[in-house]
């Protein structure tokens, strides 16, 4: 997930997706001519550093479709369909599958009916080591089901904190976002212990996002490359000590994207490959 971000998809916001924003827990309705040029700009960062930006428009009227890292999940061989603990968007994973394939990434697997999981609640630690968290949008049954389709993946499962209840989404990347194969952005107040011992066993360093700069998405950021990082704008304490620790850190307005919705640039993107 550090690695050099070649390609990646992205759904922009459509003008219908805004009507339905109450339905989704959106804090405020997005006005659509900004969110469209705050997505474009944002696209063009990612341009910017490197990356080829595939564009899917599906599902329009669920404004929750921007935040495409949701409905796959994409390993070496291709792309699982999951299965969200939203129910509004279970039409996404069959949605996007068509821009995947047309991308060249096949769909090798998509969970069935019992096994609950949202994009938001994996991160790949390594090739070989995914982590789940397990809360209000990814159940048990998603541990077994996610480890038939990465046959010789290590699949290591978290609780996920009550937080605000199952009202308000509070996912295993809402509070660590990897930075390196050697470091991660982690807010230290709500992660389980388990999981900090295993990325000291890993020899994985962190840097905390401060308690005032959690609610404001300071711990979600969008790993370009080795230490190079694309972040919500604000959040200074954050990124100083990201940039104190080595990393280059290029900052998006999403005052409609990202705020409006609590989806931040790792939301808003489904990487495709790295290298």
């Amino acid at each position: 997930m550090t690695g050099t971000l070649e390609r990646v998809l992205v759904r922009p916001p459509l003008p219908e997706d805004a009507a339905s924003w109450r339905e989704y827990g959106w804090h405020a309705a997005p006005n659509a001519a900004a969110a469209a040029a705050e997505h474009e700009a944002f696209c063009l960062l990612l341009e910017a550093a490197g990356a080829e930006v595939v564009v899917s428009r599906h599902d329009a009227g669920n404004p929750d479709s921007i935040y495409a890292y949701d409905p796959v999940l994409v390993g070496g061989e291709g792309a699982v369909l999951l299965r969200p603990g939203k129910e509004g968007r279970r039409g996404e994973p069959a949605a996007v599958a068509p821009a995947l394939e047309a991308a060249g990434v096949p769909v090798v697997a998509e969970l069935g009916e019992t096994a609950l999981a949202e994009g938001g609640d994996t991160l790949w630690l390594d090739e070989r080591t995914l982590l789940v968290g397990i809360g209000y949008r990814t159940n048990e049954e998603a541990i077994e089901a996610l480890g038939v389709a990465f046959p010789g993946v290590d699949v290591i499962a978290f609780d996920l904190p009550h937080w605000n209840g199952a009202g308000e989404v509070m996912h295993l990347m809402s509070f660590i976002s990897p930075l390196d194969r050697d470091l991660a952005l982690v807010y230290p107040r709500i992660v389980p212990v388990r999981l900090l011992h295993l990325l000291a066993e890993r020899g994985i360093g962190v840097v905390e996002v401060p308690d005032e700069e959690f609610e404001s998405q300071g711990s979600n950021v969008l790993a370009l490359g080795p230490r190079r990082a694309l972040a919500l704008e604000g959040n200074t304490e954050t990124r100083r000590r990201m940039e104190r620790a080595g990393v280059d850190v290029v900052t998006y307005r999403g005052d409609e994207i990202s705020r409006k919705g609590d989806g931040g640039p790792t939301c808003l993107t489904r990487p495709l490959l790295r290298l």
